[in-house]
């Protein structure tokens, strides 16, 4: 089987202004990327605007939630209207919002039903700090939750494992998944930064594994706290599905943080989580994209990833 790549020309219509981090751009460094011949066997697929998507987007975030969202970014906007001071609605957004959290299902049903191996979801904007309601960190809907909640809801699946290795926390995952001991959170994470949740001592109902790092840490403490934190806790929670919260922020050239890992540290962390899912779900891996906004490291992070999740997949 092969790998699925999920994405759509409208995520560049997402416009968040000038000068802001997560931009048009990201997609078209991407592209450019993964158009290399190295990656010609990678499955494509456009990220589908599904009929569906509200009442999906309804298993991770509250239908207030939603329709203020629908209403703000399907209303009059005459170039872009500020959520807080991160996030951003524009004209474009709200089919790029859906289009997002409608790759996650599709990568879902390729992989539950064995279509592909893995899928990994080329997507903007990103979803892991988008909270049950409440949008902020650039995000709109969680797409890495409702896709594990869609995957238990349409496929049965039990037990979905969430690995998120973006360098902020996913405080929207963790929002989400609080209360669910059949959905495991797993993250590492530069802290003290942005959002300031994260810390060790938040457990949920024992489905939470938080990996806090410190600023200038690099590959060596990024591997330790994967190996004797996150992927023990994994391997314990036994996962039907592992989705990868994708973020590349936390590579050395990134503007938004101070770690210091490379493009060797995400080949890693691929392969080890690729390893879990090996031994616990068939290998099923849904990857979604988060940060990452160096252009050249988000690139060049990317498409390690990718080719790692199309070397395990075959």
């Amino acid at each position: 089987m092969t790998t699925l790549l999920i994405t759509h020309p409208c995520f560049v219509d997402h416009d968040t202004g000038p000068g802001h981090p997560e931009r048009p751009d990201r997609m078209r460094a991407i592209d450019k990327v993964l158009a290399h011949d190295v990656f010609k066997d990678l499955e494509r697929a456009e990220a589908p605007l599904r009929d569906d998507v509200e009442e999906q987007i309804k298993l991770g975030h509250s239908v207030e939630y939603l329709e203020k969202i629908r209403g703000v970014a399907t209303g009059p906007i005459s170039r872009r209207t500020q959520l807080d001071s991160d996030t951003v609605i524009s004209a474009g957004s709200w089919e790029a919002a859906l289009r997002a959290v409608g790759a996650g299902l599709r990568a879902v049903d390729a992989v539950t039903a064995g279509e592909a191996a893995n899928a990994f979801c080329q997507v903007r904007p990103p979803g892991h700090h988008a909270e049950d309601d409440r949008a902020m960190g650039f995000c709109l809907f969680s797409n890495a939750a409702i896709a594990s909640h869609y995957a238990r809801a349409k496929h049965g699946v039990e037990r979905v494992g969430v690995v998120d290795f973006d360098v902020h926390h996913g405080n929207g995952t963790q929002d989400i998944f609080w209360s669910d001991k059949d959905l495991f959170y797993g993250s590492t994470h530069q802290m003290p930064l942005f959002p300031g949740t994260g810390a060790l001592k938040e457990t949920g109902v024992g489905n939470v594994f938080n990996a806090p790092l410190r600023a200038g840490d690099g590959g060596e403490a990024f591997r330790e706290a994967f190996e004797s934190r996150i992927l023990p806790a994994l391997h314990n929670f036994g996962p039907d599905l592992v989705v990868i919260s994708a973020g590349f922020d936390a590579h050395e050239a990134d503007p938004l943080a101070n770690l210091r890992l490379v493009e060797a540290d995400f080949m890693w962390a691929t392969e080890k989580l690729a390893a879990v899912a090996a031994t616990h779900s068939n290998g099923r891996i849904v990857s979604m994209l988060e940060g990452g906004y160096d252009l050249t490291a988000l690139a060049r992070s990317v498409a390690v990833h990718v080719k790692t999740l199309m070397d395990v997949g075959t």
